[in-house]
């Protein structure tokens, strides 16, 4: 039996088809470069696989979903699933499953070293720095062990984040809809740890509940002159109104990996502020992640393939019928 695969990410047809047995006749279907919805149902109408797409391109919605009559599976090659109407996909008996973990420990990484560079002054110093000034006596920085690090989420990430953090001797609080609990870290109530924390840092996934999470209101309960990390989401956060709580002197400065709108407007104030640390949506983006990612990937195609259900399947749906 020939299966067809469709992929919507930007792997090649080699990288595809290494993702099932080696004996397995496949047919590799690749997307065009967005914009191009118009193709997507032509595209994923006799898929029997689908690899959804990591850069969050590329959205499934009913309409296309529903000509999707032969998929036994879409697998999201990120942990991050919004753009594919999961929902929808279940009502359709098509299994959704995301890479939950696979870049926990980049990711974490990433917010330590984001952290560090807001604690230390890193991104002014050395944007001053290379303007040709000296200015140590006006960049004090404070030492990581000494602050409050509020943990907004502490699901995969920000477990491994609260992990890392522990190693410093930081004070470490938590917030989260799930009852969990952490050696070292204390669960708080969410304006707890927003009015405690010299940092707080965002990991909660993006839904309808979650967009805007962190919005004027909750910046304002803030400590004066805390600092925001986001790593999870861009909508997550309200950015027009953190550009007025950073602009505002409420806040101290922010790392962010994520945006509202991708790529970052060229015009954007925050690309302006020595406060801020911005990187283009790179926080899990290692060789350790991609290698992690594409074993996670061809795991589920082989169990759904061999008659198995998938795991990590974020829509109740384990099986096509």
């Amino acid at each position: 039996m020939t299966y067809r695969i469709a992929c919507l990410s930007p792997y090649s047809e080699e990288v595809v088809r290494s993702l099932l047995p080696g004996d397995a006749e496949v047919e590799v279907a690749l997307a065009p470069p967005p914009p191009a919805p118009e193709a997507l149902p032509e595209l994923l109408r006799d898929a029997d696989l689908v690899l959804g797409d990591k850069r969050h391109r590329h959205r499934l919605d009913r309409s296309v979903l529903a000509v999707m009559t032969r998929c036994r599976l879409i697998q999201q090659p990120a942990a991050g699933f919004d753009t594919i109407d999961h929902r929808a996909a279940a009502e359709l008996g098509i299994p959704v499953a995301n890479a939950a973990g696979y870049n926990r420990d980049s990711v974490a990484d990433w917010v330590i070293m984001a952290v560090l560079t807001l604690v230390r002054h890193g991104v002014e110093a050395d944007r001053r720095m290379r303007r040709g000034e000296w200015p140590p006596g006006e960049l004090v920085g404070r030492e990581l062990g000494s602050l409050t690090v509020g943990i907004v989420g502490l699901g995969n990430i920000g477990g491994a984040v609260a992990t890392r953090l522990q190693a410093f001797g930081c004070r470490i609080l938590f917030a989260d809809d799930i009852p969990r609990s952490l050696p070292g870290a204390e669960a708080v109530e969410l304006d707890r740890l927003l009015a405690e924390s010299d940092v707080v840092t965002v990991h909660v996934p993006l839904d309808d509940r979650t967009r805007g999470f962190i919005d004027a209101r909750r910046l304002a309960e803030m400590k004066p002159g805390a600092f925001l990390v986001n790593a999870s989401r861009g909508p997550v956060v309200d950015e027009t109104a953190l550009i007025e709580a950073l602009e505002g002197g409420h806040l101290g400065g922010a790392a962010l990996d994520v945006f509202e709108q991708e790529p970052l407007s060229p015009d954007s104030p925050l690309r302006r502020m020595e406060n801020v640390f911005l990187t283009p949506h790179i926080a899990g983006l290692t060789a350790e992640a991609e290698a992690r990612l594409l074993e996670v990937c061809a795991a589920n195609f082989r169990r759904v393939l061999e008659g198995r259900e998938p795991f990590n399947v974020v829509n109740g749906v384990t099986r096509r019928a």
